[in-house]
């Protein structure tokens, strides 16, 4: 039987963590099944979920206080079962940019949380724009739609929502 564990690591970027990291887990015997890594700020920010038979999982987390002493990192792990994406879900892309300013994130969050939607991925970027370089903000997002979710009037709340908060938007079907 397999098992599976979500594993979050922060610390200061530097090059090589991404192989350190990965051969302590092949090491293991663990399969690294998706993965999220980022710079932000100085800092490198991984999420990972790894599989594997299930002493290889307990081998693992006893070792974590010495793997954040090696590679210098935080890490949290967590347990975790197969995926609980709905299977009626809908994937759909959300497209919003604008001049950055506090809020957008949450507007948008907001916006779909009040209609029981899921969010299953966001990006988000700080951008200088061409020729002026003003503060701009891109969010890309993908949501899962219930199967019943009446599209067209989704879209139009969502566009007058984003019309309101004078943002550039777009909900598509992936």
């Amino acid at each position: 039987m397999t098992a599976k564990l979500v594993i979050s690591a922060l610390g200061k970027d530097r090059p090589g963590i991404v192989d350190e990291l990965s051969n302590i887990i092949y090491q293991q015997q663990l399969n690294i099944e998706d993965s999220r890594m980022t710079v932000l700020g100085g800092e490198f920010a991984v999420l990972l979920l790894v599989s594997g038979e299930q002493s290889s999982i307990n081998a693992l987390q006893s070792q974590l206080p010495d793997i954040e002493h090696k590679l210098q990192m935080s890490l949290i792990a967590k347990t975790t079962t197969e995926t609980g994406n709905n299977e009626n879900a809908v994937p759909y892309a959300v497209e919003v940019a604008a001049l950055d300013n506090p809020g957008i994130v949450n507007s948008i969050a907001s916006f779909f949380s009040s209609r029981n939607i899921n969010i299953v991925n966001c990006e988000t970027e700080r951008y200088a724009a061409p020729h002026t370089g003003s503060p701009m903000f891109a969010l890309h997002m993908t949501i899962g739609l219930p199967a019943e979710t009446n599209i067209a009037q989704l879209r139009e709340a969502f566009m007058q929502t984003c019309d309101d908060l004078n943002l550039d938007a777009e909900l598509t079907n992936l």
